[in-house]
């Protein structure tokens, strides 16, 4: 855990385990710390990173170094990020980690309409990683 002067207990840093399938997405979301994130097995899965100084990057995560893809990928506090598995793919075994700690005070979810309004060139790729808006 950090230290009492770092307020409310709170775990130094925090790891987990996910599975994407076909049909399902890491929602876009940003944290007010860097978070990163590790592809263990399966295919291959795309991330979007939206920057707050407006450029957007599509990112590869698997195992096929040569062709481009990336085992493990940093996404720097307040940067966008969404991922989901490639058309065609059956899976894909990934992980986070994040210090401190997650805590949900620092999680934002992405707004389908706010987002794609600040990268419209990354319209379709926000909607199909945002929930759907009322």
């Amino acid at each position: 855990a950090l230290p009492p002067e770092y307020g409310a207990a709170r775990s130094l840093s925090a790891a987990i385990y996910y599975m994407l399938v076909p049909g399902s997405a890491s929602m876009l979301h940003r944290l007010k710390s860097d978070e990163i994130f590790h592809f263990y097995l399966g295919d291959p899965v795309t991330m979007l990173q939206l920057h707050p100084d407006g450029h957007a990057e599509t990112i590869t995560l698997g195992q096929r170094i040569a062709a481009g893809e990336r085992p493990q990928v940093v996404v720097p506090s307040g940067v966008w990020q969404g991922s989901f598995l490639n058309d065609g793919g059956r899976f894909a075994l990934m992980g986070c980690t994040v210090a401190p700690g997650f805590d949900f005070d620092d999680f934002e979810l992405g707004v389908r309409g706010e987002l794609a309004g600040r990268y419209p060139d990354q319209a379709e790729l926000i909607e199909r990683l945002t929930p759907q808006s009322d």
